[in-house]
């Protein structure tokens, strides 16, 4: 039997290997191409570099616009973090802890959008943005963001909430605290796990979006790291200047390296703290 153990780990050990390879391995090939020149590039593109060039990250910088881009980007992912993580928590609470009458429809209808696509919604919603005006607007972008809830982020942070004990809410009632220092002084501390969690995904998930910015902005100086990309790839059909393009892309991907590596045990810790609390 503790054969049978070993053997089995060990495929378990070999499978992830393999699995971790195939995600690597795109990763350190674009990299590699991206210190070469494209003459190098298109005679043999497993050849190694005669010299590596470095001056292609600052040509990508410069003619994408990169640095441009970043600022929005910062901004627009900043700006609808922080308001959509805020209104998740807050929402997330209300829909857990309060009683009031149609708590229960509004669950249902938040359940039901679970099966519903999400891009029926994009012709009503840029619709609504035109009409107010938001369209080629970066303000206009994150107050779409931070309005559309996520049924998944909600169920996520409820589930963490509702396991919490009631009794701290009715202390806190006993001694005259409002439901909002209810919330602030108690929920919030008590669900920084979950919360810290939320906001990961939800930065995630920012930050890689690509068809909100690309429908609603119009104004290049306006555009997001994914829309500045998507051009800088459609530039490809009339140049083949790939390695500096490869360049880009590992630009692109430095913050979501340096947040996994420095965020990688919260992502876990929360991950697993609220599967076990909900």
């Amino acid at each position: 039997m503790r054969e049978r153990r070993t053997i089995i780990d060990a495929g378990w050990i070999l499978l992830l290997l393999i699995w971790s390879v195939t995600i690597l391995f795109p990763l350190i090939w674009v990299f590699y191409e991206s210190l070469r020149t494209n003459q190098e590039f298109f005679q043999d593109v497993w050849k190694l570099p005669s010299e590596l060039k470095w001056s292609n990250y600052r040509k990508a910088w410069e003619a994408y616009g990169i640095g441009r881009a970043m600022l929005n980007t910062v901004y627009y992912v900043g700006a609808s973090l922080a308001i959509g993580t805020f209104l998740t928590a807050i929402n997330a609470y209300v829909l857990t802890r309060l009683e009031f009458r149609g708590r229960k429809l509004v669950w249902g209808l938040i359940m039901l959008s679970l099966f519903l696509p999400g891009i029926n919604a994009l012709v009503p919603q840029y619709i609504l943005m035109r009409d107010l005006h938001l369209t080629n607007s970066l303000t206009g972008l994150v107050i779409l963001d931070s309005l559309s809830e996520s049924a998944f982020y909600l169920m996520m942070l409820a589930g963490f909430i509702q396991s919490l004990p009631k009794e701290l809410e009715e202390s806190a009632s006993i001694d005259g605290a409002s439901i909002f220092q209810t919330f602030f002084r108690i929920i919030m501390p008590l669900s920084t796990a979950g919360i810290v969690t939320v906001a990961i995904f939800k930065f995630l998930g920012l930050y890689n979006s690509f068809l909100g910015p690309f429908i609603y902005l119009s104004d290049p100086k306006k555009y997001t790291i994914g829309v500045a990309m998507y051009q800088a790839n459609m530039i490809m059909q009339y140049k083949t200047d790939w390695v500096t393009l490869f360049a880009g892309l590992v630009i692109t991907m430095v913050p979501l390296v340096l947040m996994y590596i420095f965020l990688q045990r919260s992502i876990m810790e929360g991950a697993t703290m609220g599967a076990v609390k909900g």
